[in-house]
C-alpha cells in the first residue's frame, strides 16, 4: 500500500497553526438516545443510551482531527451530530465562529458542511444516475445558473475524483466500492464545502483502493484549503492523514495531541492498548513485542460506570477512579489526557 509520507500530510499550514481561530468549535456535546426498558410493565422507565457525552475539541481551518475507537464508541454519532443529521442533547457547536442553534437554521452552514459516508453504495440513491446525485447539491443550493453550467460542473467533479464524463449517466450498481466512493466524495465537494466529516471512508474498500482514497483526499485538501474530520478505524491510516488525532472511549475524549506525539507517546491506558493492537509488518519486531489485552467487555452505554468509565477494564485503576470523572487536562504541549494514573 502507498500513501505520501508522514511530514506532508501531518505538516499544518499558516491557518492550521496554534492560535489560529477554529473552523469548528465543539463544546460539551451530548448526544443521548431514550430507550424503553424491556418487561410487560405498563409504563416503561425511560433509559437513556448515552452515545456521546461531554465532548469538546476544535478544528483549525485546514487541519485534519482523527477520530478513533472501538466501535460503539460513538465517533458516527459525533460527527453526525456535528453535522446536524442528529439534534445534540446539549452543548454547542460554532461554525467559523458562529453558533449552529439547529438544524432548520443551518442557513449557508449547511452547504459548508459536508459528510462522506460509511457505505459507498447505502449512501447514493439507487435509483439516480450518478449525474444526478452529484447535480442534486448544486440544484439544492443554487449554485449553477443554467444547465449547461450544472452539466459542466458535474464533468468537473467526476473528472477531479478521477472518474470519467461518461460515468454521468450511469446508475450506482454500475460502479466498484472505490468508484462509488469517488461518487459520494465528489457530491460532498458539489456543494462547495468548508469542512467535510468523513465517516469512515474507507473502512469498505480494499486495502489498495484506500491509499487512493486517502491520496485523493489529500490532494482535494492541499487543492481547496478543506477541513477535515476523519472517522476511521484504521489506526495506521489515521496517523498518516491526520494532524491531530482524539481517541473516543465509551462516548468520551481520553486522549487528544498531536498525531506524531499520541503514537509515539500515548498516555492514557486506553490508547496505549489500542496503538498496541496495530501490526506492524516485521515479523521479529511484532514477535517480540508485547501486545496490551485488556480484560472485560466493554460496559453499556446505558449505564456507565461511575468516575472514570474506562476504570473497569484498566489495570492502573484505583479506587478515586470510581468516584470522580477526571477531565481532559494538557499534559504539556496541547496533549490533552483524561486520566487519575496516567
Amino acid at each position: 500500500m502507498s500513501v505520501r509520507a508522514e511530514a506532508s500530510i501531518n505538516d499544518l499550514g499558516e491557518a492550521a497553526r496554534p492560535g489560529a481561530e477554529p473552523l469548528v468549535k465543539v463544546e460539551s456535546l451530548r448526544k443521548w438516545f431514550p430507550v424503553s426498558a424491556a418487561g410487560l410493565s405498563l409504563v416503561a422507565k425511560r433509559e437513556w443510551v448515552q452515545a456521546v457525552d461531554d465532548v469538546s475539541f476544535e478544528i483549525a481551518r485546514g487541519e485534519t482531527l482523527g477520530l478513533v475507537g472501538e466501535s460503539g464508541c460513538g465517533k458516527t454519532t459525533v460527527g453526525r451530530t456535528v453535522a446536524r443529521l442528529y439534534e445534540p442533547t446539549s452543548g454547542r457547536v460554532f461554525f467559523d465562529g458562529k453558533l449552529i442553534p439547529s438544524a432548520a437554521k443551518m442557513g449557508e452552514t449547511r452547504r459548508k458542511v459536508q459528510m462522506i459516508f460509511q457505505d459507498p453504495y447505502a449512501s447514493l440513491n439507487p435509483r439516480m444516475t450518478v449525474g444526478d446525485i452529484i447535480g442534486e447539491p448544486i440544484d439544492i443550493h443554487h449554485l449553477a445558473k443554467n444547465k449547461d453550467q450544472r452539466k459542466d460542473r458535474i464533468f468537473e467533479l467526476l473528472e477531479t475524483v478521477g472518474l470519467n464524463r461518461e460515468h454521468a449517466s450511469r446508475f450506482p450498481h454500475e460502479f466498484s466500492g472505490g468508484q462509488r466512493q469517488r461518487i459520494g466524495v465528489a457530491r460532498a465537494l458539489a456543494a462547495e464545502p468548508d469542512f467535510i466529516i468523513c465517516d469512515e471512508p474507507i473502512s469498505a474498500l480494499d486495502v489498495s483502493i484506500q491509499a487512493q482514497v486517502v491520496n485523493m483526499l489529500q490532494d482535494l485538501q492541499q487543492k481547496l484549503g478543506l477541513t477535515y474530520l476523519f472517522i476511521a478505524h484504521d489506526l495506521a491510516m489515521v496517523k498518516h492523514i491526520s494532524n491531530r488525532v482524539a481517541v473516543m472511549y465509551l462516548g468520551k475524549i481520553v486522549e487528544l495531541a498531536n498525531g506524531f506525539d499520541l503514537y509515539a507517546h500515548p498516555t492514557h491506558p486506553y490508547t496505549q492498548a489500542l496503538l498496541s493492537a496495530i501490526p506492524i509488518p516485521d515479523p521479529s519486531v511484532e514477535e517480540e513485542r508485547k501486545r496490551i489485552i485488556l480484560e472485560g467487555d466493554v460496559p453499556s452505554p446505558i449505564n456507565p460506570p461511575s468516575g472514570c468509565h474506562f476504570r473497569t477494564r484498566c489495570r492502573f485503576a484505583k479506587p478515586e477512579c470510581a468516584e470522580k470523572e477526571p477531565e481532559l487536562t494538557d499534559r504539556g504541549g496541547g496533549h490533552l489526557v483524561s486520566c487519575w494514573v496516567s
